[in-house]
């Protein structure tokens, strides 16, 4: 009876162990999320508010941009060149989430991202990558693009024919 009862003790003492680590990590990814959503919600705040510093404080030194035209893949020095003339004339521009899904990796080091975005050019996606480095996380890699409803891609696809076909001639 005695080793019954102990062996009933032990499994007790593991079960909640497994049920507090279980917890722990649920509360970690969450808490992670929201860091990573703090930090997109501040970048795109200092765009708004033409804060060239932070805005770009909140991104790794090899972050990647790609913005919606077809040569606009950045490292981060010459995203800062080409911006610094919008960002010197008080507003950048305005981005901001209306929708957003983040996926932290299983090591909490490394997260991804989409979100859906209001801005000047109507409804655009945003996605990406950040990066924990010293504790804090940083976008290293972030892609701007246009939404196009699927009824007007022959559309769109008619408006970029010309555009398209210089890109493809030089990449072949």
């Amino acid at each position: 009876m005695r080793k019954v009862t102990y062996l009933i003790a032990i499994l007790i003492v593991f079960s909640n162990c497994a049920d507090k680590k279980e917890k722990k990590a649920i509360v970690t990814v969450n808490s992670e999320k929201e860091a990573i959503n703090t930090v997109l919600n501040f970048w795109h705040k200092n765009a708004t508010e033409a804060n060239f510093e932070n805005y770009f404080n909140s991104m790794s030194d090899k972050s990647i941009f790609i913005g919606t035209d077809a040569s606009e893949n950045w490292s981060l020095q010459e995203f800062k060149d080409f911006s610094k003339p919008f960002f010197d004339q008080g507003k950048a521009w305005d981005f901001t989430a209306l929708e957003r899904n983040i996926y932290v990796y299983k090591n909490g080091e490394l997260a991804w991202f989409d979100e859906l975005l209001d801005t000047w050019m109507g409804v655009c996606r945003g996605s990406g990558v950040v990066i924990k480095n010293e504790g804090n996380w940083e976008i290293e890699h972030y892609v701007l693009s246009l939404t196009i409803p699927n009824d007007n891609i022959q559309d769109v696809k008619a408006i970029n024919k010309e555009k398209d076909s210089i890109f493809l001639n030089r990449l072949k």
